[in-house]
């Protein structure tokens, strides 16, 4: 199926490693070219190595900022150019407790996703509206329709741009504009890896091991980065024209 996205642009924030890396990818496989951000120059350069390689007729850029400062997302939209995709993905909120995570904590990672997703949003939503087209896409979380107390701030961040999504995505329609959410479960990306292992060594005695600690998860494993990468690759697809305003969960039917 073409998805018809040869030829748009896209701007994909945590575009460093992870999801957002996977995401950048998927459309540059189906011609769409990429502007990716994050404070990582480092890991961005990676990427745009990555997809330069794999496809070299896609124009790929790179914008180093850190989306918590003051004036960035005017700055990172002026830098983008004419944008028809936003990938809102950067953010790192920790797990724990209401008593394990204090203030800063909260606020420090609100500052970068929550936050982040909506004030780069304002920006680019109104650039969108001015050329009369365009897609919002928000990677938020299944804790968002699935909340756990050991990821307090994760689950109420989450359920706050769940909202957003939904709010905004009914209004955005009437300017051409399309607003959607994705929920991806726990996937198979360097930070949960990462987790898992320790666990593992803990645990197991080996971090070699930890995908014997993941059995419980739908399929018996987390998700593929690629996974979530194809559902949100279709949604940002004219393919996808009349979703507006939806949160689509993508993780396996799992709690």
């Amino acid at each position: 199926m073409d998805l018809e996205l040869q030829g748009k642009r896209a701007l994909v924030t945590g575009a460093s490693r992870g999801l957002g890396a996977a995401i950048a990818r998927m459309l540059a496989s189906e011609g769409c070219s990429v502007v990716l951000t994050s404070r990582d120059l480092q890991g961005l350069e990676s990427v745009k190595a990555d997809i330069n390689a794999a496809y070299p007729s896609v124009e790929v850029e790179v914008i180093a900022r850190d989306i918590r400062d003051d004036g960035v997302n005017e700055q990172i939209a002026a830098a983008a150019g004419a944008i028809d995709i936003l990938i809102n993905n950067a953010g790192d909120v920790p797990h724990g407790s209401l008593l394990e995570i204090d203030e800063p904590q909260w606020r420090h990672a609100w500052d970068l996703k929550i936050f982040g997703y909506i004030n780069l949003s304002r920006t680019i939503y109104g650039l969108m509206i001015a050329r009369g087209q365009g897609v919002i896409i928000n990677i938020i979380g299944n804790t968002a329709e699935k909340p756990r107390g050991h990821q307090i701030a994760v689950a109420t961040g989450n359920a706050a741009l769940a909202a957003f999504t939904r709010a905004l995505g009914t209004e955005s329609v009437s300017y051409g504009i399309r607003v959607v959410g994705v929920n991806p479960g726990a996937t198979e990306t360097d930070r949960q890896t990462t987790r898992w292992r320790e666990r593992a060594q803990a645990q197991l005695g080996d971090p070699e091991r930890w995908k014997e600690l993941t059995t419980h998860y739908p399929f018996g494993r987390l998700a593929r980065p690629e996974e979530i990468a194809s559902v949100v690759t279709f949604l940002a697809s004219p393919r996808a024209g009349y979703v507006s305003g939806a949160v689509l969960s993508v993780d396996g039917g799992g709690v």
